[in-house]
C-alpha cells in the first residue's frame, strides 16, 4: 500500500508544471441590483508565465476577490503559448499585434534598453522572459484589449530557425552576412 502511495506522489511530482510567476493585471468589481438591493461579484485578469518564453492569460469571475484570482490563474495556465526569444532577452524581429480596438507596435531592442511598455503589456513581457523590448499601445487603452493585441502579435514571432524549417533551409542561408552589410555600403559611399 505504502508503494502505491509512493508511485502516486511520484507521479504527481513528475506531472507537475514548472513553477510559474503571476501578475494580477486588473480587478474589477461587478453590482447585480436585485429586489433585496445589490449583489457584488469580481472579475480578475491575470497574466502567467514561466520567464522562459512562455506566457498565458486568463480570466475569472467570482463572489470574492482571492477565487475570482485562482480561477483567472489556472485558466491563464490552460492557455499558454511559447514564443521564440532572440538571446533570451528580446524578440526577433518588429512585429504588430491586433485584437478588436487593440493595437500595439512591439520593437527589439539592443542590450540594456529595459522594458519599455504600458501596464498590461509590461506584465506579458516581465512574465514572458523578455528583458529588452520598445511597446506601445495605439488602440485601446482597455487591459483586456491590450493583453489580447498583444498576445496576437507574439504567436506572430518567427525564429530564424523556425523560417528555415519550413522552407527547407539552413539557417546561414537565410539570415544576412554579417560581412557582406558594410562593404555594399561603402561601395554606394564610394560611387557617389
Amino acid at each position: 500500500m505504502a508503494e502505491r502511495d509512493n508511485r502516486r506522489g511520484n507521479r504527481r511530482d513528475r506531472d507537475e508544471a514548472p513553477e510559474f510567476a503571476d501578475r494580477l493585471v486588473a480587478i474589477n468589481r461587478v453590482s447585480k441590483t436585485v429586489k433585496g438591493g445589490k449583489r457584488f461579484g469580481f472579475a480578475a485578469l491575470v497574466v502567467v508565465g514561466d520567464q522562459k518564453g512562455r506566457v498565458g492569460f486568463g480570466k475569472g469571475k467570482a463572489k470574492e476577490v482571492p477565487e475570482a484570482i485562482r480561477k483567472a490563474t489556472e485558466a491563464a495556465k490552460r492557455k499558454m503559448i511559447r514564443v521564440p526569444l532572440k538571446e533570451g532577452r528580446t524578440l526577433h524581429h518588429d512585429v504588430k499585434g491586433h485584437a478588436g480596438a487593440g493595437n500595439v507596435v512591439m520593437r527589439t531592442a539592443p542590450q540594456g534598453t529595459g522594458i519599455i511598455a504600458g501596464g498590461p503589456m509590461r506584465a506579458v513581457f516581465e512574465m514572458l522572459g523578455v528583458q529588452d523590448v520598445v511597446a506601445k499601445s495605439t488602440g485601446s487603452q482597455n487591459p483586456y484589449a491590450m493583453i489580447h493585441a498583444t498576445l496576437d502579435g507574439l504567436r506572430n514571432q518567427q525564429s530564424p530557425r523556425n523560417v528555415a524549417q519550413r522552407r527547407g533551409k539552413k539557417v546561414a542561408d537565410i539570415l544576412p552576412k554579417r560581412d557582406e552589410a558594410p562593404q555594399e555600403s561603402s561601395q554606394i559611399a564610394e560611387e557617389a
